[in-house]
């Protein structure tokens, strides 16, 4: 399991390396912000077909060897990275990445799945989760600090160090046991969709679906502003702030699984989703009022929030489903969650073209209020179907 979970923590850590290096490249390559925007959204463009196809076909050409493709993608993304020049290579950069990271994503929750014994099935996904997040956060925070502080090709270093633990990642995959492979000998056409099967559809549309794809967008939005935050409220222009801030927030959404209590997943979803919304609400206003205290508060209740959501309902995504049907439901799990991530980009890009960026930031937030009002309702009926097993997630 430990050696599985670095490769996790590896190929989450590269997914999000490039975001502190966004204003540099802005500045390098006269990159105006709907460049930025669209280098940005494009990863998430790519990633989630990607979610699709390997979703449905994935048990079919072998978990290892698709997660072992998938690592050799990043590490193409990360020498184009190394070898830009030229605009376009950034954009093939990412796509590649979000090609690599899409087909990983399902798939290595599924393989880490198979290789742990029946009695430990709970605890690997919960470290699974706990794996990704601080990845996610790790990314921004050591490219950040490596740009600010060892002042040696900035454009260059931090890939060769994500360079360096891709290849890492890739020789402790090539040692997990080959049996691992899942194929299916009479591999039967499965139809690419997004979709689970008709017993748990309603439960992991309402109940899982809704609440990750509100965790990303909030999460998504409050990305997107703590590196203006770091300049309006923190009044710096020292990227590791912004890495920093960031690796708080997916850090400690990935510590907050940790908390023991409350232990009932409806109880603790209904918790998460509502401190989810009020840290977001805090981190708009610490915006407005330029209030320090305020930001890291908000982000401390927004991480709590985040975590504990992304937590039961990864656990129910990996559990709700037969054992042949895991990899397409996790897949598709994720596929909401990387749709969440792709409202704050072109929500707020949108809005803005009517209204200033603090009222669009309020009506997105509002719209996520009302997801989290259909969450709270439904989760009466959720706890009422699965109140003898939900022990059991």
């Amino acid at each position: 399991m430990k050696r599985m979970l670095w490769v996790v923590l590896m190929m989450s850590t590269g997914a999000t390396f490039i975001t502190s290096l966004f204003p540099l490249y802005s500045v390098h390559y006269h990159l105006n912000s709907l460049h930025i925007t669209i280098l940005f959204a494009i990863y998430a463009v790519f990633l989630l077909p990607t979610l699709l196809i390997v979703g449905a076909r994935g048990n079919a050409w072998g978990l290892k060897r698709v997660l072992r493709s998938s690592v050799w993608i990043s590490i193409a993304s990360t020498i184009l990275f190394l070898e830009s020049y030229d605009v376009w290579m950034l954009y093939v950069a990412r796509i590649l990445e979000g090609i690599a990271y899409g087909a990983f994503t399902g798939t290595a929750a599924a393989f880490l799945i198979k290789q742990t014994s029946p009695n430990k099935v709970g605890a690997a996904v919960k470290l699974s989760g706990v794996t990704v997040l601080i990845g996610f956060g790790l990314g921004p925070a050591i490219a950040g600090l490596v740009v600010q502080y060892l002042h040696l090709q900035p454009l260059r270093l931090p890939f060769w160090i994500l360079f360096v633990m891709l290849i890492s990642s890739l020789i402790i995959l090539e040692s997990l046991p080959k049996h691992e492979d899942s194929f299916v000998l009479n591999q039967v056409k499965t139809k690419i969709s997004i979709g689970v099967s008709s017993n748990i559809r309603s439960h992991f549309w309402s109940f899982i679906g809704l609440p990750i794809f509100t965790v990303f967008t909030l999460q998504g939005i409050a990305l997107s502003l703590i590196p203006s935050f770091a300049k309006n409220v923190i009044h710096t222009s020292n990227l590791s702030v912004s890495g920093l801030l960031i690796l708080l927030l997916l850090g400690g959404a990935s510590l907050s699984q940790f908390i023991q209590r409350p232990s009932n997943p409806v109880i603790r979803i209904r918790f998460g989703i509502l401190l989810l919304a009020l840290g977001s609400w805090g981190i708009v206003y610490s915006g407005q009022t330029s209030s320090l205290f305020m930001l890291w508060a908000a982000i401390f209740i927004q991480a709590i929030g985040g975590g504990w959501t992304f937590q039961v309902t990864l656990r129910l995504a990996s559990l709700l489903p037969k054992p042949e049907e895991r990899s397409r439901v996790i897949s598709t799990f994720y596929f909401c969650a990387y749709s969440g991530f792709i409202v704050p980009v072109v929500g707020v890009g949108v809005l803005t073209q009517f209204f200033n960026l603090n009222f669009s930031l309020i009506l997105l937030n509002s719209f996520a209020v009302l997801i989290v009002i259909y969450v709270l309702i439904y989760s009466v009926k959720f706890n009422r179907s699965y109140s003898k097993t939900s022990s059991s997630y």
